[in-house]
């Protein structure tokens, strides 16, 4: 968000704190990006807050809370706040229970591949309507092609990138297979190592397609410990997944720290993977 939006939208999120009787007096920016992520204290609250117009609060508390209910491993709601979707001042607030991390927060690739695992497990039985994952990658191949939004990326790496999106996801979707609901990025920065076990957040993203695309965020380490998976599949969707979020440190408005120094980096990585794993992008794109 824009710093103007920010300070509007803690505001927001200390306000409807105030309404259900939580005391927000500081507050720490845990994640900002296309939606603020507050921890508010002493109440011990997360909040996230995104503008009205983006419309998957809604979508997100529903997931989570059919989840737990199963059993998956995935945060909640605050209790007191409820899966209740806010709207104040042009932007809607969630609230979310605050988990400390476990004295070790390191987490092992069979732990992580089980949590998945048991996550999808839990996915599998949801009917819910959510995007192919085809369209997230559809989303990344328009910025790639829109010169305004990345205007920094030269025409050879905007070549590779459009080349990349374009013929793995058609690779990907010639070889079939099963396809399900998925989180849509699991990935470690979605993964709270907490004294209740491994949680996943951040269910905007969800996406149906097959288990692969999921475990592609992962570190490669726990795709060892999913026996059932399509190498071949998932390699092809380790550099699909790359590609697309190599495009989003192109973008203008990224606002991830280092964003353009990791985009340059992750370029170099997509030719030296492609090449090593002999996919030929020209000709399927």
């Amino acid at each position: 968000m824009q710093v103007s939006d920010v300070v509007r939208a803690v505001a927001a999120a200390r306000s409807i704190a105030a309404s259900l009787g939580l005391a927000a007096d500081d507050v720490t920016v845990l994640h900002d990006s296309n939606k603020l992520t507050l921890r508010l204290l002493p109440c011990d609250v997360v909040a996230r807050v995104a503008p009205v117009a983006h419309r998957t609060a809604r979508f997100e508390l529903d997931v989570a809370q059919r989840l737990a209910e199963s059993g998956c491993p995935v945060a909640v709601p605050d209790p007191r706040a409820g899966p209740r979707v806010h709207e104040r001042d042009g932007f809607v607030v969630t609230l979310w229970t605050h988990y400390e991390s476990a004295p070790s927060r390191e987490v092992s690739p069979a732990d992580y591949a089980d949590a998945l695992e048991r996550l999808h497990a839990g996915m599998r039985r949801l009917d819910v309507p959510a995007p192919h994952f085809t369209d997230r990658v559809e989303r990344a191949r328009r910025l790639v092609a829109n010169r305004d939004r990345t205007p920094e990326l030269a025409d050879a790496d905007r070549e590779l990138l459009g080349d990349t999106l374009r013929g793995l996801t058609r690779v990907i979707g010639e070889r079939g297979g099963d396809e399900q609901l998925l989180h849509g990025e699991p990935h470690p920065g979605n993964l709270l190592a907490t004294p209740q076990g491994l949680l996943f957040i951040d269910f905007e993203t969800c996406c149906r397609g097959p288990v692969e695309f999921d475990l592609a965020h992962a570190p490669e380490e726990v795709g060892g410990h999913r026996p059932t998976a399509d190498e071949d599949m998932l390699r092809a969707c380790r550099v699909l997944v790359l590609a697309m979020i190599t495009t989003w440190r192109w973008d203008r408005d990224d606002r991830l720290p280092n964003g353009r120094q990791l985009g340059a980096e992750w370029l170099g990585r997509i030719r030296t993977t492609l090449d090593r794993d002999g996919f030929d992008v020209h000709r399927w794109s």
